[in-house]
């Protein structure tokens, strides 16, 4: 089923990061039967190439709305789908890599740095972004003092938050907006159309518990990740920033 955060912004995609402790495997052999094993069951990620860093990518064609990825980094894994027709289908693709990697890649759960299961929201607007940001989300009377100075233009404001989801602080949730604007862009009026981007992430750190896996923390994440969204982030974040920029 459709997800429901399809029409609150230009482009959504749920992402999932795996960061290792130790460096992973770069051998030509386990690269690519990784990635062929990947491509059996999303036979349309045809595109392989790699990165002058070293990192290898696999994608489908980037030019359609809706399109998978996956990539290997010296200490990282990192799935992604942008606009995916449901939130299953997302996890169909990051749980699949996580059930690989301990076999295909050498990846223990005693070897996980994190493991980061994203939300994020793209938002076209052609204008001062970090102003909208101000507007939308600056409340305060700090913030709204330094709005009343005469002929203020805001230059930067991307506001973000780290909280801890339990007493240990092993499970952290990250809301971060990233505005595109510059003194430049301010200065002359005159504003490309780009991407205002809300990431908000749970993350696992350290290693994971015997009992558990990857995948299963991974649908704990998600689990998270919805619950917080839906109470606190979709009604106060991201649908009065679609509104705002639907109305300029």
């Amino acid at each position: 089923m459709p997800t429901i955060y399809d029409n609150l912004s230009d482009d959504f995609f749920i992402n999932m990061n795996l960061n290792t402790e130790m460096a992973l495997p770069s051998q030509r052999d386990t690269i690519l039967n990784f990635f062929e094993r990947v491509q059996k069951t999303f036979p349309s990620m045809r595109n392989f190439y790699s990165r002058e860093s070293g990192d290898f990518i696999l994608e489908e064609d980037k030019d359609q709305p809706q399109h998978r990825w996956l990539s290997i980094e010296s200490r990282r894994i990192c799935s992604g789908c942008m606009n995916p027709t449901s939130i299953e289908a997302a996890m169909q693709q990051h749980s699949l890599v996580l059930q690989l990697v301990p076999y295909m890649l050498s990846v223990s759960p005693l070897d996980c740095e994190a493991l980061d299961f994203l939300f994020g929201f793209d938002f076209n607007y052609r204008g001062n972004h970090d102003e909208i940001i101000a507007e939308v989300l600056g409340g305060g009377p700090a913030i709204d003092s330094l709005k009343e100075i005469p002929d203020m233009q805001v230059l930067n404001f991307e506001p973000a938050i780290t909280i801890a989801l339990e007493g240990s602080c092993r499970r952290q949730a990250r809301l971060v907006v990233e505005t595109r604007t510059n003194a430049y862009q301010v200065r002359r009026g005159d504003f490309p159309e780009e991407s205002i981007s809300v990431y908000f992430t749970v993350r696992q750190y350290g290693s994971l518990q015997t009992e558990s896996s990857y995948e299963e923390t991974l649908h704990e994440l998600r689990e998270n990740s919805e619950e917080l969204l839906q109470e606190h982030i979709i009604e106060r974040v991201i649908r009065p920033l679609h509104e705002a920029i639907s109305i300029r």
